[in-house]
């Protein structure tokens, strides 16, 4: 069943309509290997399209981007998402690793927005959060909740756990801002009914 957003009229009514499924691409940038995962969000549903790893080649540093920028555009071609998201970079205490992660990433999100896709960021701490429930989990434990979340049969790899978590973060906090923006709308309308039956009982019991 589709999920089904609310339309608020001008004289109060409440219409739902079907809301069309979905599709956010998580992607896990590394140099060697790059991790991705499509998740279809559908009402409270979640479902996994489309999991794997990029390996990456030994190389030349552009050769390497390189791979990562049209691998990804292939995923993005063959599984049609609607958006991406990608985990923020973080400071390692190896200020090369960090250079090169940062390549790798910047690599990923061209491939994203070449194809005409949103990407949003979220730091790990928050992903981690959305889907273990707090911020400091390990890799087993956030790849243990995906397999639940998403009913997959087998635990996913690592590289594409953590695509796959930073996926359902972005479904998670898209369905909340959607519920908040729609309880501000159908409020004031849902006020308004309700003062005005009040109003219409308290004048029929005048006449009484």
């Amino acid at each position: 069943m589709p999920s089904r957003a609310a339309i608020v009229f001008a004289n109060g009514t409440i219409l739902l309509v079907p809301s069309p499924p979905i599709r956010i691409l998580g992607i896990d940038p590394g140099l060697n290997r790059t991790g991705y995962g499509v998740v279809e969000v559908n009402g409270l549903r979640l479902a996994c399209i489309a999991t794997g790893v990029i390996r990456v080649p030994a190389g030349d540093l552009h050769q390497r981007l390189g791979t990562i920028l049209r691998s990804l555009a292939a995923v993005i071609r063959d599984t049609q998402p609607h958006v991406a998201t990608v985990e923020k970079v973080f400071v390692n205490i190896n200020p090369q690793s960090t250079l090169l992660l940062g390549q790798a990433r910047g690599a990923a999100i061209c491939a994203a927005v070449a194809e005409g896709l949103v990407v949003h960021e979220y730091a790990a701490l928050r992903i981690k959060q959305a889907v273990v429930g707090f911020g400091r989990a390990d890799k087993r434990q956030v790849q243990a909740m995906v397999q639940r979340l998403l009913s997959l049969d087998r635990a996913p790899t690592s590289d594409a756990a953590d695509a796959l978590a930073c996926a359902i973060c972005h479904a998670h906090s898209a369905s909340l801002s959607r519920a908040l923006r729609s309880k501000a709308s159908i409020a004031p309308r849902v006020r308004s009914i309700a003062n005005g039956r009040r109003a219409w009982t308290a004048r029929l019991q005048g006449l009484e």
